[in-house]
């Protein structure tokens, strides 16, 4: 007898669209897939009439906070409300990442407990290396704490450091870290910027438009695509000299996206990464100051360059970038708001409406750029990421044709808002699954299921 039971839905498996299967669950596990109306008994059953039956979907590019600070949750709410906000979306595993000028054994046992006392959906951590004890500790990191992905301000220089209380660093710095990655089977996130030019651009733009009249234009144009693209051909260089896999973080721009497919071609073990919102947002976006988010938005040419390399198969991943800063943080004009925005709970349906419905990205396209590939490049692959036996009974429930509108006393996340308020949706996540216990039913978060999400040990394959 299973635990639970899912019938009559369409199920999206490895590789396939989604077709009519049903799903047999015990011990939170995947047990079986048979056709529809084999047979079996079960303690509990899901009819899934008329929906989609996908994989959990892992955001593995998520900032975890409290109130401005962005560095790592305080308090179980923190984890609670951006769970929430996850499970809502289809969200059912994230890696958010561990920002500290300490070294991360010092505080790691407290982050994790934290977290996990108020989330909902299970969760790993990768953690920024900026100093030489952390450095020094990254083989440490891989075999205590399961923690295989590591990632580098490569803005860190000339005093830029500062603002996010840690040193400056180097390009030594960071071939010293590739090298330590690959001995120890771990993966470089460089956070690609040359900081340099991007210094000598904001000075020169500022004088021009002292007042940021010219908003995210003058953003933009402050850290333009170049200063991104060089950057990520430099570090694609340093790790493949130094033997280590590559993750680019928030691709933005069709110049970044063609330096990293220039590394591809040279031999570069790299995974392409971008975010919803430089695929549906540009510099002409008119709520101004709202839109600061670095990688800055581009120009509309950008926005679809990013989703011709999706269509083409070129992007392997789609991730948040969220943070949850309320939007007091973008006060003050665009050369003093803060960067960043919230992401976790409209990641999916971005893509089931702009991606599926508007440009006819098949499901099993978005099922592998948002679980599968996150899964298999995060060393989570075998537990999550697709609906096979022996992964964990993670699903997110999807009627494809509902339509709606975001409407800001939707939102869970306590950001308080969206840079999707009032756009139309197609593609509603009804019931999301963790383990097969439901955090998200019929629409509404499940109350007692905050502390039902696990910390993730991970390796890479």
């Amino acid at each position: 007898m299973f635990d639970l039971l899912i019938r009559n839905g369409l199920v999206a498996t490895p590789g396939n669209e989604p077709a009519p299967l049903d799903i047999g669950v015990s011990d939170g596990r995947i047990v079986a897939i048979m056709s529809p109306g084999t047979p079996a008994e079960a303690r509990d059953t899901l009819d899934a009439t008329g929906r989609l039956v996908l994989p959990g979907m892992l955001d593995v590019h998520v900032h975890l906070g409290h109130g401005n600070d962005i560095s790592r949750p305080r308090q179980p709410s923190d984890a609670a409300s951006e769970t929430a906000a996850a499970a809502s979306g289809g969200v059912t595993t994230i890696i958010p990442f561990i920002l500290a000028a300490e070294e991360h054994s010092t505080i790691f046992d407290g982050i994790a407990a934290t977290t996990s006392a108020g989330a909902r959906v299970d969760f790993g951590y990768h953690l920024i290396i900026s100093t030489e004890e952390q450095l020094a500790k990254v083989p440490d990191y891989v075999a205590d704490y399961g923690i295989p992905s590591f990632k580098i301000f490569m803005n860190n220089r000339n005093g830029e450091g500062k603002r996010l209380g840690l040193p400056d660093i180097d390009d030594g710095y960071l071939y010293r870290l590739a090298e330590v990655c690959a001995a120890n089977n771990a993966m470089v996130c460089p956070h690609p910027e040359s900081i340099e030019v991007a210094h000598y651009l904001r000075e020169k733009v500022m004088k021009a438009d002292p007042e940021g009249a010219g908003g995210l234009a003058s953003w933009n144009a402050s850290r333009p695509p170049f200063v991104e693209a060089d950057a990520i051909i430099r570090a694609g260089r340093l790790c493949k000299a130094a033997g280590a896999p590559i993750y680019v973080v928030h691709t933005s721009s069709a110049e970044a996206l063609e330096a990293a497919l220039a590394a591809r071609a040279m031999g570069v073990d790299i995974i392409i990464e971008t975010c919803p919102h430089y695929l549906t947002h540009d510099v002409t976006w008119d709520r101004g100051t709202v839109g600061k988010i670095n990688p800055p938005l581009r120009e509309k040419a950008d926005c679809g360059a990013l989703w011709q390399g999706i269509l083409d198969g070129d992007v392997d991943t789609i991730a948040s970038d969220h943070v949850h800063r309320t939007i007091a943080g973008k006060d003050g004009g665009i050369w003093k708001a803060s960067p960043g925005c919230p992401g976790l709970e409209t990641l999916l349906p971005v893509m089931l409406t702009e991606g599926h419905h508007k440009r006819g990205l098949p499901i099993s396209r978005i099922v592998a750029m948002l679980a599968e590939n996150p899964a298999r490049a995060m060393g989570l692959w075998g537990r999550k990421g697709a609906i096979e036996p022996g992964f964990d009974a993670d699903f997110t429930l999807v009627d494809i044709d509902r339509a709606y509108t975001l409407d800001q006393a939707d939102l869970l996340s306590d950001a308080g808002y969206s840079i999707y308020e009032g756009w139309d949706f197609r593609g509603k996540v009804t019931d999301t699954l963790v383990r097969g216990r439901a955090v998200y039913r019929d629409g509404r978060i499940v109350a007692d299921s905050a502390g039902h999400g696990t910390y993730l040990r991970r390796q890479l394959s």
